[in-house]
């Protein structure tokens, strides 16, 4: 496995991944609720990463909307169908956990939902910042509410 630091216009970021695909992005910052678990076996690899540092840049300046990098997240099988889902919904725009749920095939999987964005381990390139309470109101985020409306608006900017 590989990795990198990666410095990006809201936050510092690490990534790791190998050839299957990137799968680790995390921002290192205070705020933080769950720190990333290294691994003396990780070797540093900055050239590596070359195409998702290029297409985060992008996306912080407006001009990607969508990622095309390969990826590879850890998870189960009901943690990856709603990171698929994520993926779905379009920049700048929200979706609700319900509506995850929904689209997930079991309206009643709000928290479940909920539970499963939480654990996302590739945010941004999966957009769980884009689910928001079903009141409308931004709630939890792995990297604090404030980090969640930062990227919110920046997408609404560049929209």
């Amino acid at each position: 496995m590989f990795y990198t630091k990666y410095e990006s216009i809201v936050a510092p970021m690490i990534l790791v991944g190998d050839e299957k695909g990137i799968a680790r992005l995390y921002f290192d910052i205070p705020e933080a609720k769950k720190k990333l678990a290294s691994d003396a076996e990780w070797e540093y690899n900055d050239s590596f990463f070359d195409d998702v540092k290029s297409e985060l840049k992008e996306y912080f300046e407006g001009s990607r909307k969508a990622f095309s990098i390969k990826l590879n997240p850890s998870g189960t099988a009901f943690q990856k169908n709603i990171w698929n889902i994520l993926m779905r919904i379009p920049y700048g725009e929200t979706r609700t956990y319900s509506q995850i749920a929904t689209d997930a095939g079991n309206p009643n999987a709000s928290r479940a939902a909920g539970s499963a964005a939480g654990r996302n381990p590739i945010p941004i390139i999966i957009p769980c910042h884009r689910v928001i309470g079903a009141s409308g109101q931004l709630t939890g985020y792995a990297f604090g509410v404030e980090m969640k409306k930062n990227l919110l608006e920046l997408e609404k900017k560049h929209i």
